[in-house]
């Protein structure tokens, strides 16, 4: 069971790192967010306020760089467990083996990563198909930057009309 004392230090431990790294801390901030597969961190709302105080561009290209380097844990971990998966869930490689090796799994990629699908799947099933790592890189950025992106700009333009509704 997670600690609750320890998910309400998570907003402040993320608000320390953007305040003393900037960009940095963004790209920090997504990275661990992205990384953490059974527990999923909320680092869009990082972007979203951010994006209202920073260049929303650069707040998207700090953020996707970061969620692309974070989504290689789920990557590793297809590609290290491979044998134990194929074992376990024999029938489900045998289906989706020959899926993967057609052009299309650039595209899923990029849009699993650009959507609030699971995207951390995906990449397990890339790594256990040893589907090439800089595409797989290539292509989730491509994705986080989209999302990232609508998520700043949405920040920009939208958190004065969020803290009216709040009442911050």
């Amino acid at each position: 069971m997670v600690d609750p004392e320890v998910v309400a230090q998570v907003p402040k431990w993320a608000n320390y790192l953007v305040e003393t790294m900037g960009y940095l801390g963004i790209f920090f901030v997504s990275f661990i967010g992205s990384a953490t597969i059974v527990l999923p961190l909320p680092s869009f709302l990082v972007v979203f306020v951010m994006g209202a105080i920073m260049n929303p561009w650069f707040v998207a290209l700090s953020a996707a760089a970061g969620n692309a380097v974070g989504e290689l844990t789920g990557y590793g971990l297809g590609k290290g467990g491979g044998k134990l998966i194929e074992r376990r869930y024999k029938d489900f490689v045998d289906k989706y083996r020959e899926w993967f090796k057609r052009d299309k799994t650039f595209l899923l990629v990029t849009l699993f990563a650009a959507t609030p699908l699971p995207d951390d799947v995906v990449g397990v099933v890339c790594g256990l198909f040893n589907y090439d790592l800089k595409k797989f890189l290539l292509a989730s950025f491509i994705g986080k930057f989209l999302l990232n992106l609508a998520l700043a700009w949405g920040g920009f333009y939208g958190i004065r009309w969020v803290l009216t509704v709040f009442g911050g």
